[in-house]
């Protein structure tokens, strides 16, 4: 489970939402379709949403082309969403524990997840339970924060010297390393490639916004430049 989070702190005080946050979850919509359409090589199958949440990525596994199930530690999320047809199944379950049969999934999607899940124990067993229920092509897809960017570095540094939540609202908002994806990636035995979904963040003016989108799809792909995105995405095959 997710740590709680305090609105009043001093991010959402200073520097709150409206329309510049709304513009920056458009455009990471619109990026993860672009990079996955370019670079996922799948075009539909089974897909494992885990830690799924409202949103567990249906804007970029669509559905006819996609079945997706989707996994959280209590039921309502799931139910809902496949009540409302978002989901086409539900399961409760922890990440790393899922108990799901060997190679029945072209897809497993953290979307946003494993910098909680970071929090509370290692990703190794989350990367290996990823390979084993993949099939042979699949892939692991992570979009995650980055620890390179300025503002990941900051909420790292907030969070070491124990005001993470007093600055950015909960203890367990984690940016993560891009060369640990990587490597707990290969570790699993997976191919990964490293993508900056953008480099932009949710509380710049939409001015500043509109105008680093260029540097997103200039240098999100080239991967020196990626590793300092603020928003990651790793991409990670299991071997045909």
């Amino acid at each position: 489970m997710s740590e709680g989070y305090d609105p009043n702190n001093l991010l959402d005080r200073f520097f709150g939402g409206g329309v510049a946050l709304q513009l920056q979850y458009d455009h990471l919509f619109l990026r993860e379709r672009e990079l996955l359409q370019r670079r996922l090589g799948l075009t539909g199958g089974e897909v494992l949403s885990v830690g799924c949440g409202w949103n567990p990525g249906r804007h970029i596994f669509p559905r006819s082309a996609w079945r997706m199930t989707g996994t959280e530690l209590d039921e309502v999320k799931p139910d809902a969403l496949v009540e409302n047809g978002t989901l086409d199944h539900g399961l409760v379950g922890r990440a790393g524990e899922l108990g799901l049969p060997d190679a029945s999934f072209d897809v497993v999607l953290y979307r946003l997840v494993l910098h909680h899940v970071v929090y509370q124990g290692p990703l190794a067993p989350v990367f290996a339970e990823a390979a084993r229920v993949l099939r042979p092509g699949g892939a692991l897809v992570c979009v995650e924060p980055g620890a390179f960017h300025p503002v990941g570095a900051g909420l790292v540094l907030a969070n070491a010297l124990g005001v993470g939540t007093a600055v950015h609202g909960t203890p367990d908002d984690v940016p993560l390393s891009p060369f640990r994806l990587i490597r707990e990636a290969r570790a699993a035995g997976l191919l990964p490639e490293l993508h900056a979904v953008t480099f932009t963040w949710r509380r710049m003016p939409p001015a500043m916004q509109r105008a680093l989108w260029p540097i997103d799809r200039a240098l999100g792909s080239r991967p020196r430049a990626a590793a300092a995105g603020h928003t990651l995405m790793l991409i990670a095959r299991r071997p045909a």
